[in-house]
């Protein structure tokens, strides 16, 4: 198992990915891109990002389940409902979006860079080892569900 493993926060992650592309944006970007509706699309999307963060958030307090993803252990219940029959990570693809929605505002190739490896980061390390300790923890239940439901969308 990695040192990286379930250790940063995904929220602190998405920030660090924020500052990042504001830097980059700033100092080193590449390939610039505008078109002319970039701030509706861009909004849209943050909004439905932030849409989709939220009603993950919702699920995991109704059903009285903790949502730092630190310790999945810790999970009292395997959320299914809501948002969670159609992505198994709605929290990262919420802030996935947003980072999407900003690099799309920014329009800059750097920016969108950055979203790339906050996906890759958190794919590797944050939901793959969730996934193996949900699967220790829930057994063929989880195993059902992450057959019937993608990993993002």
């Amino acid at each position: 198992m990695s040192k990286l493993n379930l250790k940063i926060p995904p929220v602190a992650l998405g920030l660090i990915a924020l500052i990042l592309m504001l830097l980059l944006n700033r100092w080193l970007p590449l390939y610039r891109l505008d078109f002319t509706l970039q701030a509706g699309l861009s909004v849209c999307t943050i909004g439905l990002g932030a849409w989709v963060a939220l009603l993950a958030v919702i699920a995991f307090v109704r059903l009285g389940t903790t949502v730092d993803p630190r310790n999945p252990d810790k999970a009292g219940q395997l959320v299914v409902m809501g948002i969670y029959r159609y992505s198994r990570n709605p929290m990262y693809l919420g802030i996935l979006l947003m980072l999407l929605g900003i690099a799309i505002y920014l329009g800059t190739l750097s920016a969108v860079i950055v979203v790339v490896f906050f996906a890759a980061h958190i794919d590797c390390y944050q939901i793959q080892p969730e996934e193996q300790a949900l699967e220790a923890k829930f057994g063929s239940s989880y195993r059902e569900y992450a057959l019937r439901v993608r990993r993002w969308i």
